[in-house]
């Protein structure tokens, strides 16, 4: 049974106790997810932060709030990041750079995160445009994405001074107290970083593990023929064989939550359960904008439509490579694929 052992989240500009030396707080998201969990861990004379939420001027100023408030006025010494996600590190630079903070992180989500704050454009790129194309995506919708000045990472992160420590698989780290072992997931972004308590039964997870919502696995431009559903699926296996009914999962969104094993469960089947529906539907060839009711059962609206057309494109890519569909480039420009 999984359980939220907290019915409500903390205040904007106040933090909850998880546990001696561990506290939870909350920041706003301009998004239908409105919200992202970050956390305070504490290191004596200083605090550790897991995560920073959007870069923005209501950020800063709850977190200034908070380190003046629920943090009693102490320097952050260290920020931590889960994964490359812009509600995850878009305010660590500012850490770094007005706080005097260290960032530690994985290779991976460090070189995302940079690399991505430096590639500023005005109008999507061709490789973008054809990636959008080769998904089915609506014509209309195409038109007016194609005229517009797209999301740049940049928008919602501050920029990023050189240098950070590296965290990595297997990694022991000491934070609040305790002793963390770290333990990198994959599929909803590369080498996730999630924290394992090896002195009592907490559990870090960022987005990797959430409580009421399977967190989107989205295939990009940037590498189109990715199969993030397949190392979702294989990260959620090594998860499993962690798990113990005592654990505490501190989630980058949603609520804290007991009941990890049986989580990990549903986690899995979900992605199976969707996979089946997705080979039933492809008895007829489908593009991905065209698989929307039988992965998601609801009419998928404006604001949901590219994290919904991505996610689809995954699911169809992890069939592809599996060899349990075919696909062919239409005259449309778009893959429609077909099982075998």
């Amino acid at each position: 049974m999984v359980h939220t052992p907290w019915t409500e989240a903390p205040a904007r500009g106040e933090a909850i106790d998880i546990a001696d030396g561990v506290k939870w707080m909350r920041l706003p998201l301009p998004m239908k997810l409105d919200h992202v969990n970050v956390y305070a861990l504490d290191d004596g004379d200083s605090w550790t932060i897991v995560d920073t939420g959007f870069s923005s001027r209501t950020s800063r100023a709850i977190w200034d709030d908070m380190i003046q408030g629920p943090l009693g006025g102490r320097p952050i010494g260290r920020v931590i990041v889960t994964h490359h996600h812009p509600d995850h590190v878009g305010l660590a630079g500012w850490f770094q750079s007005e706080k005097g903070a260290e960032l530690w992180t994985t290779r991976t989500a460090w070189l995302f995160s940079r690399m991505l704050t430096l590639d500023v454009q005005d109008l999507p790129v061709q490789e973008t445009l054809t990636f959008w194309t080769r998904a089915g995506m609506d014509a209309n919708v195409l038109a007016e994405r194609a005229a517009g000045k797209p999301f740049n990472f940049a928008d919602a992160v501050y920029p990023m001074p050189l240098g950070y420590r590296r965290i990595k698989q297997d990694d022991v780290i000491t934070m609040g107290g305790r002793r963390w072992s770290v333990h990198c997931g994959n599929g909803h972004s590369p080498e996730h970083a999630t924290f394992w308590s090896l002195d009592d039964n907490l559990v870090i997870a960022g987005d990797q593990i959430i409580s009421s919502i399977s967190p989107n696995l989205g295939v990009y431009a940037t590498e189109p023929e990715a199969d993030p559903v397949g190392e979702w699926l294989e990260s959620c296996e090594r998860f499993s064989a962690l798990a113990n009914e005592e654990h505490l999962v501190l989630a980058g969104h949603k609520l804290p939550f007991t009941g990890l094993p049986r989580r990990m469960v549903q986690l899995i089947e979900n992605h199976h359960s969707a996979l089946d529906r997705l080979m039933d539907h492809l008895q007829t060839p489908h593009s991905a904008a065209e698989c929307f009711q039988p992965l998601y059962h609801r009419k998928i609206g404006d604001g949901e439509y590219g994290l919904a057309l991505v996610e689809a494109v995954a699911h169809l890519n992890h069939l592809y490579q599996a060899g349990r569909v075919t696909r062919q480039l239409d005259a449309d420009g778009a893959y429609r694929f077909l099982a075998t």
